[in-house]
């Protein structure tokens, strides 16, 4: 197949022109709290209408793709995640920013996230048809333990101080099944509550817990500025041979289990960053490091989720099947230039086609463009006095709260979830395996009930004895017993002495 006559037709002004207008947009909205690239593609859905369609399908692919890193921006530099995907950054990227590594931080998000991008966008263009294949044979039973991988992973982010990861984790939990019961439709735990019926919103509570309780840190602490040595603006995002070296193999490994994940319709970048920043963790040399400020931490998360988006599309496209929310408002945007997903697109439409997944690969190509050369004006931000930074933070949470569902209620939400972040941080409870336990515990909940009202009794223990049940309860086994391998082999030869 000829593919590089598909990607050449892209070289047009009017292509060229709506990419640029695509990823500059996405990249803003990404950054703005309480914006997504749901909302880039909602606004400019109609805006396509009237241009041909691979135009308007690679307009949508860079709002999707650089939207996806925008909020890795404000989340390394000022704690507060643009979207809901940019949350684990904060956990690496914002440390790197408080020692004066603002920079460097941005360096090693923006390169992360082309590597994980790129790697989803090939995966799309090669290996879409049998990857879906194995996705759509996913069931409540395999949808349960994907959600269980980020689930368990919580123990090997907690293992440092044990009972106050599980106790953040059980917090999570509890405020995941808050609102509208999936299986039987009944609202519980919400205390007579309306706007909280149907469930806690997620931009909110993150926005809360990451960006307001950051905001009361820095009005409690005795400092002017975000970085404590005042060095942000020395140093370059664009990274030396030895740190592209240092988190190359990090980035392709979390760049593959990001797309797997995508694929997977529901399980989303949770779940992929979840598991890309556990295994980073448990193979590197200095695992005690990741929290404050490892590169290799915020490598992890960059990659993988960038690498979500290639993968989401990959169902789409082959079988109709969106991988997320986002991936299926794309699904309007084919619909509406007359096109069905799934082997006649392919066929019939393969300019459209391909011209799309190249449209993502281009697209990928603006987060560097984006990201490095924009990074001294972003790294600005870490030596802006506090005395404007926090009202700027304030109202842009406060807004983005608001915008998320046109409730002022929301606003009252953020600022109770601020004070929890805030004493969790003070009394050193990682917020981490409460955002993982909050994020994926009602599609677990709602997985595991499907598939006992779907198999019953008898017919469960069959069911998890499938191939494809057999190896993810392999996977979840090595992912809760890998943080204990040393104090058991510790263990063991204390017995032999």
């Amino acid at each position: 197949m000829d593919f590089l006559s598909y990607a050449l037709t892209l070289f047009t002004f009017d292509n060229m022109l709506w990419l640029t207008i695509g990823s500059v947009v996405g990249s803003i909205l990404g950054a703005l709290p309480g914006m997504s690239a749901t909302t880039g593609i909602a606004i400019f859905l109609p805006v396509t209408f009237g241009l041909p369609p691979v135009t308007g399908l690679i307009t949508l692919a860079a709002i999707y793709v650089n939207a996806s890193y925008g909020g890795n921006i404000t989340a390394v530099l000022i704690n507060t995640p643009g979207t809901d995907d940019s949350l684990f950054m904060t956990i690496d990227g914002y440390p790197m920013t408080v020692r004066g590594e603002g920079l460097k931080a941005i360096g090693v998000t923006t390169f992360s996230a082309f590597v994980g991008g790129m790697v989803g966008s090939i995966a799309l263009l090669f290996i879409a048809p049998p990857l879906a294949q194995i996705a759509v044979k996913f069931g409540p039973v395999e949808l349960f333990l994907t959600t269980m991988m980020g689930i368990v992973i919580i123990v090997g982010l907690s293992k440092e101080n044990m009972l106050k990861g599980l106790a953040s984790a059980s917090l999570g939990l509890l405020c995941s099944v808050v609102g509208v019961d999936g299986v039987t439709g009944m609202s519980r735990l919400n205390f007579g509550i309306h706007p909280i019926f149907d469930s806690l919103p997620l931009l909110p509570v993150v926005l809360g817990l990451f960006a307001v309780s950051q905001v009361l840190i820095m009005v409690a602490e005795d400092q002017d500025t975000i970085a404590i040595d005042g060095s942000s603006m020395k140093g370059s995002p664009f990274l030396s041979m030895k740190d592209h070296l240092h988190i190359l193999g990090t980035n392709i490994r979390s760049a593959i289990i990001g797309t797997i994940v995508g694929i997977i319709p529901a399980a989303g970048t949770t779940v992929a960053a979840g598991i890309s920043y556990n295994i980073a963790k448990k193979t590197d040399k200095r695992p005690e490091t990741f929290g404050k400020g490892n590169e290799r931490g915020l490598a992890a998360v960059s990659a993988a989720n960038n690498a979500v988006v290639g993968g989401s599309m990959v169902p789409l496209l082959t079988l109709g099947i969106p991988g997320n929310g986002t991936s299926a408002l794309f699904l309007g945007g084919l619909l509406i230039h007359g096109l069905a997903p799934g082997v006649q697109l392919f066929e019939r439409s393969a300019d459209v086609a391909y011209g799309l997944i190249f449209g993502f690969m281009f697209a990928n190509l603006f987060i560097l463009l984006i990201g490095l050369f924009g990074a001294p004006l972003y790294a600005r931000v870490t030596i802006i006095p506090k005395s404007i930074l926090i009202p700027v933070v304030g109202c842009f949470c406060v807004l983005g709260a608001f915008t998320f569902r046109s409730l002022v209620f929301d606003i009252f939400l953020i600022l109770f979830f601020g004070f929890i972040g805030y004493y969790m941080i003070r009394a050193n409870f990682s917020m981490a395996p409460f955002v993982l336990a909050f994020v994926l515990g009602k599609t677990t909940e709602i997985s595991l009930r499907r598939a006992m009202s779907l198999y019953g009794g008898a017919g469960m223990v069959q069911a998890f004895t499938k191939p494809i049940p057999l190896l993810l309860i392999a996977v979840n086994l090595i992912f809760l017993l890998s943080p204990f391998i040393d104090d058991f082999k510790k263990l063991i030869f204390k017995k032999k002495a």
